[in-house]
């Protein structure tokens, strides 16, 4: 059985579960372990009501994390929900999880008053069964781009 869980203030080891989900889904070490935080990050970033962490266990094996904001907003009073990173371990697909970990980040989301919760996909072809899941659970789709810019 697989249960859902939002990490909170001091879950270090939820916290490099989620990284390690990322880096074995997504193959880029890079980014996820090459160049680990410190524990003072981790619990900086776990302490921020504006960070969310979601991860989908089975037993003791983490199969799936989420990674996302609450992002106030500018413009109005009210924020938006965002889904950074989303992955689950190819031996658990297909069975809810993901649906599962979304469903989680929105409660987040309306408990923070947000008025929307939004990802962004790549348009890789492997990354097909991930719209296709986004597609199902939106309320609008939006054709965008993504551009990276060096500080």
């Amino acid at each position: 059985m697989v249960s859902v869980r939002r990490l909170g203030v001091g879950d270090l080891a939820g916290y490099r579960a989620m990284n390690a989900v990322f880096c074995d889904v997504f193959g880029e070490p890079e980014h996820y372990s090459d160049n680990k935080p410190d524990d003072g990050y981790c619990e900086d970033w776990l302490a921020s009501p504006n960070s969310v962490a979601i991860i989908a266990e089975e037993g003791e094996q983490t199969v799936g994390a989420l990674a996302g904001y609450i992002l106030p907003k500018f413009e109005q009073t009210r924020s938006e929900g965002y889904i950074y990173d989303l992955a689950v371990a190819e031996t658990h697909r297909r069975i809810g999880i993901a649906t599962a970990m979304i469903a989680e980040m929105r409660r987040v989301a309306r408990e923070a008053g947000a008025w929307t919760v939004f990802v962004q996909a790549d348009v890789l072809p492997e990354d097909g069964p991930a719209r296709a899941l986004y597609r199902k659970l939106a309320h609008e789709e939006i054709m965008a781009h993504h551009f990276d810019i060096q500080p």
